[in-house]
């Protein structure tokens, strides 16, 4: 009688785990996202802050970023598509290189309300620097994919970023 309960319990299970909610992607069509980031740390309205600060030189240092995405390199000029939330640390004691965690957070155009998070290595002296896609949430729920990403514009510590994402 036992045997057969747990039999039951486990074809159960199995129904319920092979029945439930999709866990691919919404959008399994492979998509090419190119916006720019706006990283400020100075002014009246920052979008980054320093919330730790390394024992020496920068290693160490953490900085949580809420910056602003939009269509253009001209903050005032182009409209606001996204937010990257998240943070960046300075992780080596030599070069300037930093790990980047962050959910990229589009809230208008044929994306609006996904996400997609970014997690890498960026070695801000290289012209082009490489992240990978982890993850995402609504149409882009699970992707995979790649960031290029380079520096537009540096006002230290402020920055401008291209990024070009592809994510299926």
């Amino acid at each position: 009688m036992a045997s057969f309960n747990l039999y039951s319990a486990l074809l159960a299970m199995a129904i319920v785990l092979t029945t439930g909610p999709a866990t691919h992607p919404v959008s399994a069509a492979p998509a090419h996202l190119h916006f720019y980031m706006h990283d400020v740390l100075t002014g009246p309205s920052p979008t980054a802050v320093q919330v730790l600060n390394g024992p020496r030189g920068h290693f160490g240092d953490t900085i949580v970023i809420d910056d602003v995405l939009t269509d253009g390199a001209s903050r005032s000029t182009s409209a606001v598509v996204g937010r990257a939330q998240g943070h960046y640390i300075w992780a080596s004691t030599g070069n300037p290189e930093l790990l980047v965690t962050m959910n990229v957070v589009l809230t208008s155009g044929p994306y609006a309300g996904s996400s997609v998070t970014v997690v890498g290595r960026d070695d801000i002296g290289a012209a082009v620097r490489e992240l990978s896609v982890v993850g995402g949430t609504g149409q882009f729920r699970m992707a995979r994919g790649y960031v290029l990403w380079k520096t537009v514009s540096l006002d230290h510590p402020n920055a401008v970023l291209e990024l070009d994402v592809y994510v299926s």
